[in-house]
């Protein structure tokens, strides 16, 4: 049971990423319409049908637009300082960066903020709320500052455990209330991610610095994803204050 319902919490990645694995393998050479472009529309429709079917609520669809925002704003910077690069054609982009992008940070704002009511998630013992905006405002602007001053994110990750470490998630798979540290499910989490960005990769969707074709992503990659997460969640946590407490 909660294999299908985190399947079921993961459904707009699951799809963005179907759908990018799909065009890589049938899209026709030569189409009117770019394939990037494409899965802007489909990323944009198949949020359109999660408003209308319920499957999220506005105040969801709202932080997961900032997602979207605050994702491309990162792929567009670092686009320009050649970390990685979108290879194929479309119209769909914003500083070279196609559009659909965004939509894949979004997918995991998605992700958090369906399981935090599919599983009827609580956190106990969570720290002043102050203390984790600063910490996620310090992971997000460390993505743009180590290109130019000392990388933080082996502090930043120190710093997680430090404001985290005490964090428990209840939840309820099925009838029975469970409990998990936050440290370890951000963990697990970002590995499953660096998981699907490989998949993206072996598409050739997106190339990394000085590689032609598909190359793993660095572990690096992993760290990256686990501070991420964490910027992902304090996000989440702006329209899911209620969750931020005691299980019930």
């Amino acid at each position: 049971m909660f294999g299908l319902k985190m399947a079921w919490a993961c459904l707009f990645a699951g799809l963005m990423l179907v759908a990018i694995v799909l065009t890589a393998l049938l899209w026709p050479a030569g189409a009117a319409l770019a394939r990037y472009d494409f899965l802007v529309i489909f990323a944009i429709s198949a949020q359109a049908a999660f408003l209308v079917f319920k499957l999220e609520s506005w105040a969801e669809a709202r932080v997961i637009l900032l997602f979207h925002v605050s994702g491309t704003i990162m792929e567009v910077f670092k686009l320009h300082m050649g970390s990685w690069g979108y290879p194929e054609a479309g119209v769909l982009k914003i500083g070279g960066v196609p559009l659909f992008s965004g939509f894949m940070y979004a997918s995991v704002g998605s992700f958090m903020a369906r399981a935090i009511r599919i599983f009827d998630m609580r956190f106990e013992r969570y720290p002043p709320f102050w203390s984790t905006l600063v910490l996620a405002l310090a992971i997000y602007l460390n993505f743009f500052s180590h290109h130019f001053i000392w990388d933080m994110r082996y502090a930043l990750m120190a710093a997680t455990i430090g404001v985290f470490w005490r964090v428990r998630i209840y939840f309820t798979p099925f009838g029975m209330r469970l409990w998990m540290p936050l440290v370890l499910a951000a963990f697990l989490s970002s590995l499953f991610l660096y998981l699907a960005e490989n998949i993206g990769t072996l598409t050739g969707t997106w190339l990394y610095a000085g590689s032609a074709t598909f190359s793993f992503a660095s572990i690096a990659k992993l760290g990256s994803w686990y501070l991420l997460l964490y910027v992902s969640f304090v996000q989440v946590t702006l329209v899911n204050r209620g969750a931020l407490g005691a299980p019930q």
